[in-house]
């Protein structure tokens, strides 16, 4: 949509990619173009060596997305995508770059909260895949297919130890709104760990809670995509 008033950059959860967003184009109508971001390890890129520490993906990520800063944006992330996106929008301002008119974060904790669960990133394989089954996230056939899965637990580990090692560095909070999404069975993030992300902003912050579990937005994604369509509309000029 090269006339589209605002981009809408989407951050996947461990292990995804674009086609977590798939559904989304066209979602928030010919005003809105959405934007998956795809980082190294995952998808088409998924021969390249995936990253393991945040410091490490900012600097890339970011002169990545530059061209694309061209007109009013938001980032939305979901579980890792969401502070990924979180701190993305802190470093273009660190550097004097463009600002997202919004941030839109989905079931992860706040960036500064610890977290409750124990790590996963150096489980032995059997336990690894065990605990990414029950969270739901990596499609059936992929775990029941022992080539495909060769070819995919080594950027999902990746993407586990890029989430649990990192720390968010002391710097200033954020000045644009930010609003919070989550399933209200979540068994990895509870909403009072969602509502936390008020403390990232000096902006306006909302919570929005929606029936399911840490994928919630498979289950239901017209339920999510109607709750952030006006929030776009507010953001564009």
């Amino acid at each position: 949509m090269p006339d589209a008033a605002l981009r809408l950059f989407c951050f996947a959860h461990a292990g995804g990619g674009p086609s977590a967003f798939r559904g989304w184009h066209g979602a928030f109508g010919t005003g809105v173009d959405v934007r998956p971001v795809l980082l190294p390890g995952r998808e088409a890129r998924l021969r390249e060596p995936p990253v393991l520490r945040m410091d490490e993906l900012l600097g890339p990520l970011c002169a990545g997305l530059l061209p694309l800063l061209d007109r009013p944006f938001a980032f939305f992330g979901h579980s890792l995508g969401a502070v990924v996106a979180y701190e993305t929008a802190r470093e273009l301002a660190l550097c004097g770059g463009p600002r997202p008119e919004h941030l839109l974060v989905s079931a992860r904790r706040a960036p500064h909260l610890p977290s409750r669960q124990a790590p996963v990133h150096r489980l032995g394989e059997g336990e690894f895949l065990r605990v990414v089954a029950e969270m739901g996230g990596t499609p059936a056939d992929v775990i029941a297919q022992p080539g495909l899965l060769r070819a995919f637990l080594p950027g999902l580990r990746a993407d586990f130890e890029l989430n649990e090692t990192y720390v968010p560095r002391a710097r200033g909070v954020l000045d644009c709104p930010v609003s919070a999404f989550a399933g209200d069975r979540d068994p990895q993030v509870a909403p009072d760990e969602m509502a936390a992300w008020r403390d990232t902003t000096r902006g306006p912050f909302r919570l929005r809670v929606l029936p399911g579990g840490h994928f919630y937005l498979r289950e239901d994604p017209a339920a999510l995509t109607a709750l952030i369509r006006p929030v776009l509309t507010a953001a564009r000029p």
